[in-house]
């Protein structure tokens, strides 16, 4: 037989010659298996428990010697239901890791990293990306706006800030419901501070990490941009610091 396939399945070298040789003479002790598939006796017993744990090997105790007989081949089919889904869950965290890497490869090569989403997941990956800041995320933000059209979104993004220990420094329009629900924030957490003047912020600003993301606010046009660059942070960083001492604090 061709342990080739079975290699390609998962198994090892090793694994695929003692299924294979079972396969071949069916029931078999050991020292028999050791002989035909060519595999030292100490690392047979090894391999055949691997494989009994694998579920595709089958151990029958006849008296005083041990047999093994291999179950059927359709078993093998779950092996290779198990590397898909192994294949599924490494895409899973490749999709998670690699806007990371090509920021730091970018930052790397002096290039400034932009990375685009759509639709609600996409601006939830872009909130969340900010739950990872090291530093405190400095926000223009339109509380009546987000509180109207994003409530859910607004409370599960605060409630992993506050569980992940990220502070946030907010700077909003002037409004009843501003100054309201400054009054229940969590001050060690939240701090907040409003401008007189009529401000129409149209996307939620984030700026954080050498990172400045952007959210629209209008709900059937939902998009989010980070940009990691320093220079780029660093502009916007001295605009909200600026704006930031002349607000009223909440």
């Amino acid at each position: 037989m061709d342990t080739k396939i079975l290699i390609d399945l998962g198994l090892t070298s090793d694994e695929a010659n003692i299924y294979s040789s079972l396969l071949e003479k069916g029931l078999m002790p050991a020292r028999a298996i050791s002989i035909k598939a060519s595999v030292g006796r100490q690392l047979t017993y090894k391999v055949l428990n691997d494989l009994i744990e694998k579920g595709i090997v089958e151990k029958k105790e006849t008296g005083k010697i041990t047999l093994f007989v291999p179950v059927h081949p359709r078993e093998l089919e779950k092996l290779l239901d198990k590397k898909k889904e192994e294949i599924e869950n490494t895409k899973k965290a490749f999709d998670e890791s690699i806007g990371s890497m090509i920021s730091k490869y970018n930052l790397f090569i002096g290039k400034p990293n932009v990375q685009f989403f759509e639709g609600k997941e996409g601006i939830l990956k872009v909130a969340y990306d900010s739950l990872t800041s090291k530093t405190d995320i400095c926000s223009f933000f339109d509380t009546d706006v987000v509180l109207n059209n994003f409530p859910e979104i607004n409370k599960e993004y605060v409630s992993k800030r506050l569980k992940n220990n990220v502070k946030k420094k907010i700077i909003s329009t002037d409004s009843t419901i501003v100054r309201e629900v400054a009054k229940t924030d969590d001050k060690n957490h939240t701090e907040q501070r409003i401008v007189k003047q009529k401000i129409h912020f149209a996307t939620i600003v984030m700026i954080y990490d050498n990172k400045v993301s952007f959210i629209t606010l209008d709900p059937n046009r939902a998009i989010g941009v980070i940009i990691e660059d320093p220079d780029i942070y660093k502009t916007n960083q001295a605009i909200f610091d600026y704006i930031w001492e002349t607000a009223e604090q909440l």
